[in-house]
């Protein structure tokens, strides 16, 4: 179908505009101290202290070169993720806070960018161009703004599915970045694993295994203890003591403070609700239609997670809004919820404030409901013939 002059001098105009917003904000938009304001810190300092042979996990260590660089708070920004996959920032080791955080900006950029493109490529190349609402999503904007690693997760998915059939082993290859999280992905892992027995087809994996292999490797070169590192801080730190904006956290507050098990329980009914959702469908599995539900369960169910990881979730808006054709209903409900998340970026609300708490679930509800849409139509579309 060719393509109207006009849309596609609309889409590049919006494209360009989006990038001009980041770039002014990478260019213009930082001051002196804007490394020191930005989670990013946790990500360069960590990165510092491994090139240099310093304990990334060290809090004490942390705090101090955090604050030789203009950090004020008394508790070190530090980071809780596993050290499977520390090589891919290695560059910030070499560099100062402020200008690894342009870099770290503009590749966030481009990796926005992107994961766009691909989305876009494995929708069909529709004339919708839906996928440009990635410029202005609101986690997405919150990810860039406090330098998250949201959106490399995001282009990671995107990877995953625009290469999960041609290229299996470089589509597994190109989630090990996931592994940072894997609480976000959970019930998504657990059905990769059941595909790949049921189909018996282990590419998928042998390239994530790959993958997560080399990476972890390249860390231990730099630091042979940095395992035992990470699981002293896992034992000695207070998160699980923190209020976090999830669905988990705030049953466990609701009901019981003390229980810390009770935060894993949504992740435990979705990953078992995950398992029988592929078992009843092996047959006909398709990661870029079963699966983004089970994506977007993944995220509702985590019990660790952050606005800014809600990133992940442009594909199945694109893929609801997209195959709803003519998605009115679904189309209101993603502004209403997209434009509440922007009100909440103008008015800085924190990410740490328990006011995110709905917006996991709010996704699952609107996509859940884009299926529904979808489904109707297709079921009303014979009669109508």
């Amino acid at each position: 179908m060719k393509r109207s002059p006009v849309r596609v001098f609309a889409a590049a105009c919006i494209v360009a505009a989006g990038a001009l917003i980041v770039v002014a904000i990478v260019v213009f938009g930082l001051d002196r101290d804007a490394a020191v304001k930005k989670d990013y810190l946790q990500y360069w300092s960590a990165e510092q202290l491994l090139v240099h042979g310093g304990n990334p996990y060290d809090t004490d260590a942390t705090l101090k070169l955090e604050r030789s660089v203009g950090f004020k708070e008394n508790s070190p920004l530090i980071t809780l993720s596993p050290p499977v996959a520390f090589f891919f920032a290695i560059p910030l080791g070499w560099v100062d806070a402020n200008t690894g955080l342009r870099i770290w900006l503009l590749v966030l950029l481009v990796c926005l960018l992107a994961s766009v493109w691909l989305v876009w490529l494995w929708e069909g190349r529709p004339g919708t161009r839906y996928d440009l609402i990635g410029i202005f999503f609101p986690p997405v904007l919150r990810c860039i703004l406090a330098g998250q690693i949201g959106v490399y997760f995001l282009l990671e998915i995107a990877l995953f599915l625009y290469l999960q059939k041609s290229r299996p082993f470089w589509a597994g290859a190109a989630l090990v970045f996931c592994s940072l999280k894997p609480q976000l992905f959970l019930p998504c892992f657990l059905v990769l694993v059941l595909w790949s027995l049921s189909s018996r087809s282990f590419r998928i994996l042998a390239g994530f295994f790959a993958a997560l292999a080399i990476s972890c490797a390249l860390t231990l070169s730099l630091d042979r203890h940095i395992w035992l590192q990470y699981v002293h801080l896992a034992r000695t730190t207070g998160i699980m003591n923190e209020f976090l904006p999830t669905l988990g956290v705030w049953l466990r507050f609701l009901i019981r403070p003390g229980a810390k098990w009770i935060e894993f329980l949504p992740e435990a009914a979705g990953s078992v609700w995950a398992a029988w959702y592929f078992w009843t469908r092996r047959s006909r599995w398709d990661w870029t239609d079963q699966g983004l539900l089970v994506l977007v369960v993944s995220v509702a169910c985590s019990p660790y997670s952050w606005y800014t990881d809600q990133a992940i979730l442009l594909p199945p808006v694109v893929a609801g809004l997209n195959r709803s054709e003519k998605p009115v209903g679904p189309l209101a409900l993603f502004a209403l919820i997209a434009g509440i998340g922007l009100i909440a970026l103008i008015a800085d609300v924190k990410l740490t404030s328990g006011f995110f708490v709905w917006t996991a679930p709010a996704w699952l509800l609107w996509y859940a409901y884009a299926r529904h849409v979808r489904s109707r139509r297709s079921e009303l579309a014979p009669a109508r013939a």
